[in-house]
């Protein structure tokens, strides 16, 4: 989290073009959307990214695999010194979009979501699960390492032990489990599923019990006493240590959506903070405008949510992404005024 990681990450969604139409999709990509962002343009992109100080192209869609350009996107990407990051439903792991992939790609991430039957009603699709383990022994044979991303709801925390055995047993070296976001199809179809602090709490125990030498699992939740320690982690830390860096020590991830729209953390980030659209000028100069106009307003929220994590009575576990994206929708569109001392956060607050 925030600018203190190893990894500055650019994600890059350069179609919504996809072979299924998942519950959860934040992007709302299907088979019938179509179109596809410019190979130069996105080249271009991560060209001035890497110059900005960024160390990670993270490619996910739509399905990736359907990018016609990208083991050239890849490639590119490998030239600027970055390190690269495709996230897949598995089901076209072919092999020749396995050698496509081959020295192309460092992580190779699998999207699972649960037991084989939640697995395809998340994906809408009764195919998927089989035809998604079915190309794992592709990967095996052409020594790609790869790990599975399992997306954490408040309704299948009771799931994760099986997937956990079943990325042991197919040989995957990491499990990542990331709590749902509600956007794009999630804000409808799956409205409320996200995991409370309850349930993150739960997920975070099994995941540290679950680390060992065959398998890293990592959790995308925060815990409040840490950030509280270190308000760097969530773009908190005072203005005045933010002078003179390079862009991907301000903010990370940064996000290329499948309309060319820049956003910071996540995709479809609300619009009032939207960094610019590649169309319009190269990402050297929407980063550098941004900085000046945008940025001071965008700690400011940063800081208003840590002010409120800071003062909640117990400690607990949350989703950075998910809860600085609703603040966010929260300053396009004002509720109505707070009692004096009512926090936004005490929801989540649990007896853990």
């Amino acid at each position: 989290m925030g600018p203190t990681g190893s990894a500055r990450i650019l994600q890059i969604h350069p179609t919504r073009q996809c072979n299924l139409s998942c519950l959860h999709c934040y992007s709302s990509s299907s088979p019938r959307a179509h179109g596809a962002l410019a190979l130069d343009l996105l080249c271009e992109a991560i060209s001035d990214a890497a110059d900005e100080g960024f160390n990670f192209v993270s490619l996910s869609g739509g399905e990736p695999l359907l990018y016609k350009p990208l083991a050239q996107l890849l490639q590119h990407a490998h030239t600027c010194g970055m390190r690269t990051s495709v996230t897949s439903n598995g089901m076209l792991l072919t092999a020749p979009n396995i050698e496509l992939l081959h020295g192309n790609v460092d992580v190779l991430a699998i999207s699972i979501d649960g037991i084989p039957e939640s697995h395809n009603r998340i994906r809408g699709s009764q195919l998927a699960f089989d035809t998604m383990k079915a190309r794992l022994p592709l990967l095996r044979a052409a020594n790609l390492d790869f790990g599975f991303i399992f997306t954490l709801t408040q309704y299948n925390l009771n799931e994760l032990d099986w997937v956990r055995d079943f990325a042991i047993s197919e040989g995957a070296k990491l499990l990542q489990i990331h709590p749902l976001e509600e956007v794009g199809n999630a804000a409808t179809m799956l409205q409320g599923s996200a995991p409370d602090a309850t349930e993150s709490a739960y997920a975070w125990l099994l995941a540290q019990q679950s680390n060992n030498s065959a398998l890293r699992v990592q959790i995308d939740l925060a815990f409040s006493e840490t950030v509280k320690q270190h308000p760097e982690l969530v773009f908190a830390s005072a203005a005045s240590e933010q002078k003179n860096k390079r862009f991907g020590d301000l903010v990370s991830p940064v996000v290329i959506e499948a309309d060319a729209t820049v956003s910071p953390i996540q995709y479809g980030f609300a619009r009032d903070f939207a960094i610019g659209n590649l169309t319009q000028a190269p990402l050297r100069k929407l980063l550098k405008d941004w900085q000046v106009q945008r940025l001071p307003g965008f700690y400011a929220l940063c800081r208003d949510v840590y002010d409120e994590i800071a003062r909640a009575p117990k400690p607990y576990f949350f989703d950075w992404n998910n809860l600085i994206g609703k603040r966010a929708e929260e300053t396009n569109h004002p509720s109505p005024v707070k009692k004096s001392g009512q926090s936004n956060v005490a929801h989540a607050h649990s007896d853990i």
